[in-house]
């Protein structure tokens, strides 16, 4: 029997952004940086590989580490962090996997004869003279790797322009020879960072980082996080060779901003900074991979996915957060269900960015509540919702609800008070579960009947304290 696949897609104890998904031999690969559980930085952990069939996107398989950061000869000692990679195949048939390391301005390359075997270091990508691609002079440093191969030629994406940074230039475009490290054709810039951007059609939306290139009929897709970061974006082409790409829109945002079917346009509905990911077709179907920020930090990102679909004209309208992701249709309504697939998350003193208006660091502000787990970075702790301080919501999207009721809430630590369920973000009360001091975890039971036509579950906490929420339990009437 199929799983249900939920958001975050893997454990809620992995911690994999930045991701890269590839079907390969009728299972779907993600590819992707590695945080770590209550890491100070970004990406502190070696690569590690993922996979599910196409037709069962719940069933995940653990495939170990793929690659060391100690494999590069620069990084021996392992002082480096491995920053995202991509992958693609060679006309050899082999998996070639680009990354850049954290102190470096070069692209490395490890190569492997399966998609998620032991990689190993291959070299790195050059000029026709051997001057290392990010060391000559007028060379933007490497960052973000994306790459397509096609006709025995990869074309090679790069780039890392924050906002402010007028030193750079943007998106860099650099196709490589058969044997996957020699420039073919030198860099070329394809795509304006911010002080660049003027009459380009990217205004709003520049180019920040998170290269990755795909293709869907005779388009091909850029996708990139803009500089506002919470943002993917693409552009389009319709051939690689001209480096002419359009500005086409936005993909998905991990705070779910410019959404307004279900509330206002310009509310955040998750806490978020930088975003990374691509688009991928399984089964016929469209998705999107992008990642959410967990702990209260920038640091421990889990990878996330949702349907997208397409115009007529190839422009992608623009996903929005659910917890069902690459479930096949709605989750069904009974059963229980973790805190950790919230796919909205705030309070009453609203802020995009995690860490508060500051952006970058550790969340400061005692009042939001965050995504966590107990236990230590690699422990098999389920996630939960920590310190839901008055107005705190978490957010569950979407449900097949039709005779279904709130059984149990899951609750624990210090607080006095009650949660409430709405069947809207801003909607009316229709049950609540009292919360009391409680030093373990306790399932609350309630009966909380569910209105016909609804999909989706909000609890917020009302009361003193800032209390753990760990999940819910939903059941079915069996005499309506």
């Amino acid at each position: 029997m199929k799983k249900q696949a939920f958001n975050p897609y893997l454990p809620s104890w992995e911690y994999v952004p930045d991701g890269e998904p590839y079907v390969f031999d009728g299972r779907v690969y993600v590819y992707g940086s590695h945080d770590r559980f209550n890491g100070h930085v970004f990406c502190m952990n070696d690569y590690v590989c993922w996979s599910a069939p196409v037709d069962d996107l719940g069933n995940w398989r653990y495939e170990g580490v793929i690659y060391k950061r100690t494999q590069d000869p620069r990084n021996t000692d392992g002082h480096m962090v491995l920053y995202a990679p991509d992958v693609t195949v060679g006309p050899d048939g082999r998996y070639y996997l680009y990354y850049v390391l954290d102190k470096v301005n070069i692209v490395s390359v490890a190569v492997c004869d399966t998609p998620a075997g032991q990689y190993e270091f291959y070299g790195y990508v050059r000029y026709q003279d051997g001057q290392l691609l990010g060391e000559r002079e007028g060379d933007d440093p490497q960052f973000d790797p994306g790459v397509i191969t096609e006709n025995g030629l990869t074309h090679l994406y790069t780039g890392f322009c924050p906002a402010a940074d007028e030193s750079r230039s943007g998106v860099m475009h650099t196709v490589l020879g058969s044997d996957m490290l020699t420039i073919e054709k030198e860099p070329v810039f394809v795509i304006p960072s911010a002080h660049l951007a003027k009459g380009s059609g990217f205004e709003g939306h520049e180019f920040f980082e998170a290269s990755s290139i795909r293709k869907r009929g005779d388009t091909y897709y850029f996708v990139y996080s803009s500089v506002v970061m919470h943002e993917l974006c693409y552009a389009t082409a319709k051939d690689l060779d001209s480096n002419s790409f359009t500005y086409g829109g936005v993909v998905i945002s991990n705070c779910d901003l410019h959404i307004d079917s279900y509330k206002p346009a310009d509310k955040p509905m998750f806490y978020c900074l930088n975003n990374h990911g691509s688009i991928i077709e399984i089964n016929g179907q469209w998705y999107v991979f992008h990642h959410r920020h967990t702990n209260g930090t920038v640091y421990s990102r889990q990878g996330c996915a949702e349907k997208i679909s397409f115009r007529d004209d190839g422009s992608i309208i623009q996903a929005h957060l659910t917890s069902c992701g690459l479930n096949d249709g709605p989750l069904k309504g009974e059963g229980y269900y973790p805190a950790a697939i919230a796919c909205n998350l705030f309070c009453g003193n609203e802020s995009i960015y995690s860490g508060g208006k500051g952006g970058i660091g550790i969340m400061m502000n005692s009042e939001f509540p965050r995504i966590t787990q107990d236990g230590r970075d690699g422990d098999e702790e389920e996630q939960y919702v920590a310190n839901m301080t008055n107005t705190s919501t978490a957010g569950f999207k979407y449900f097949d609800l039709k005779d279904s009721y709130v059984k149990s809430v899951r609750i624990r630590s210090y607080g006095t008070g009650v949660i409430e369920v709405r069947t809207k973000w801003n909607g009316k009360v229709i049950g609540t579960a009292p919360v009391e001091n409680t030093n373990f975890w306790t399932d609350v039971p309630v009966e909380i009947k569910i209105p016909k036509g609804a999909d989706s579950l909000y609890f917020t906490f009302n009361g003193f304290g800032c209390p753990d929420f760990g999940g819910f339990e939903l059941a079915k009437y069996t005499n309506n």
